[in-house]
């Protein structure tokens, strides 16, 4: 087979939620950006599906929020969970200084499908499908590109900086050598559907119990539901039997104890391995990873698909005025400031999470005991501190505001 060449600016490998952000924010500033996704679309059920308040906020700032809620999506103004046989709302987003004052539930090839099609009005916008990422090309120490594999054959992308965005298996960041931080994750999840009822209740999103952990997410005609278990149990409950599994969940959830026989068998259960983890350095000459490929997320919050968009806006805010002066050069010091400026609320939520399975959900898996540690109690009891939760998860810590020009409208006002 041949080998196509193609030559741009910068080269993102991984069309996910920060890939794609970040390619459009590119074209949309008249940057040449090609983006490499390795599958022939975007439907693939692991993917999360809550879309925050600040990337709703980043999508006001665009110009393509009105449009983007014309999808179908649910609402959610809270979160809430049963503790045992207790409710209890662990985040309340009514009261976020945000347009969108509410987390959306969308599936997320929705929202790579709409990125996509926003993009793609932009001529310096170039998506190649089934295309997946197999080595960097490098020249002098420096990453100049990268190659991959098509159905045509080879494809090399030559570019003045690849972006990494390609996830937590991330082959980029791999290929870099780079040296990855295991933080530790003590659970894994399995993601699994069922049929979904008009009388269903609909308010709780997760169900704590001594049966185990069970979120589930409204999709419409069908509940998305991730039953956690502790890190490496999916063999032995596979030897318990699907009849067994099936009355866990059951017991969790008793309103599908009907349904619970549409788990006809374990192909229909996919095992999610749970990792966090953070590299040591995301950069190296020519080559900047974000997202997943920097920080592998816990899905504790949903809050990973935040903390990815929100690097791919820092990201595009720093690199796009060096791309756009036409003399300009991107330096490793560029490259760290990035970096910098990430780094900090990418640990203070792993941290949190962190803290959340190991003290709460592990101990629910291990012991059986159903009680929120201490210091969750006392922030959700006291009222100054009980909106944090609400903050955290909708906005993270540091939140990014859109900088980066609309090459559109600047022609549109031009002429």
């Amino acid at each position: 087979m041949s080998i196509e060449t193609l030559q741009t600016r910068v080269c993102v490998t991984g069309g996910g939620p920060a890939g794609m952000m970040m390619g459009y924010l590119l074209a949309r500033a008249g940057v040449d950006v090609v983006v490499l996704e390795k599958h022939a679309d975007f439907l693939r059920d692991f993917r999360g599906d809550t879309i925050h308040s600040s990337t709703l906020e980043n999508m006001n700032e665009m110009g393509l929020l009105q449009e983007f809620l014309k999808r179908p999506h649910q609402k959610l103004t809270q979160f809430k969970a049963e503790i045992g046989n207790k409710t209890v709302t662990f985040a309340d987003f009514k009261n976020l200084p945000a347009t969108c004052k509410y987390v959306a539930f969308m599936p997320q090839w929705d929202f790579l499908n709409f990125m996509a099609a926003e993009a793609a009005k932009y001529p310096a916008f170039h998506l190649r499908m089934q295309s997946e990422v197999t080595s960097l090309i490098e020249e002098d120490g420096k990453v100049v590109g990268v190659r991959a594999k098509t159905p045509e054959g080879e494809l090399d992308v030559r570019a003045e900086l690849t972006i990494g965005a390609d996830g937590r298996h991330s082959t980029v960041r791999t290929q870099a050598g780079f040296t990855v931080e295991d933080i530790g994750a003590p659970v894994d999840v399995l993601w699994l559907r069922v049929s979904r009822k008009p009388n269903d209740p609909g308010e709780l999103m997760g169900r704590f119990g001594k049966g185990g952990i069970l979120i589930m997410i409204n999709r419409g005609e069908y509940w998305q539901c991730a039953y956690v278990i502790p890190k490496g149990g999916f063999a032995d409950l596979q030897k318990q039997g699907l009849d067994s599994f099936r009355e866990k969940l059951a017991g969790i959830a008793p309103f599908i104890a009907d349904r619970v026989h549409e788990l006809a068998d374990w192909d229909r259960i996919k095992l999610l391995t749970v990792t966090v983890d953070r590299l040591k350095k995301w950069y190296r000459d020519g080559l900047l990873c974000i997202g997943d490929s920097a920080h592998a997320m816990s899905p504790v919050g949903g809050v990973g698909i935040n903390l990815a968009i929100q690097d791919a806006v820092a990201a595009a805010n720093k690199l796009v005025p060096i791309l756009s002066s036409g003399t300009g050069k991107i330096t490793t010091a560029d490259l760290a400031a990035i970096q910098d400026r990430r780094l900090k609320p990418t640990q203070k939520t792993q941290a949190m999470q962190v803290f959340i399975q190991n003290r709460f959900m592990n101990r629910v898996l291990t012991t059986g005991e159903v009680k929120l540690p201490l210091p969750m109690r006392v922030i959700l009891s006291t009222p100054f501190l009980k909106q944090m939760p609400g903050r955290i998860i909708a906005l993270g810590f540091l939140q990014e505001h859109i900088q980066t020009p609309d090459i559109l409208k600047q022609f549109s006002k031009a002429g």
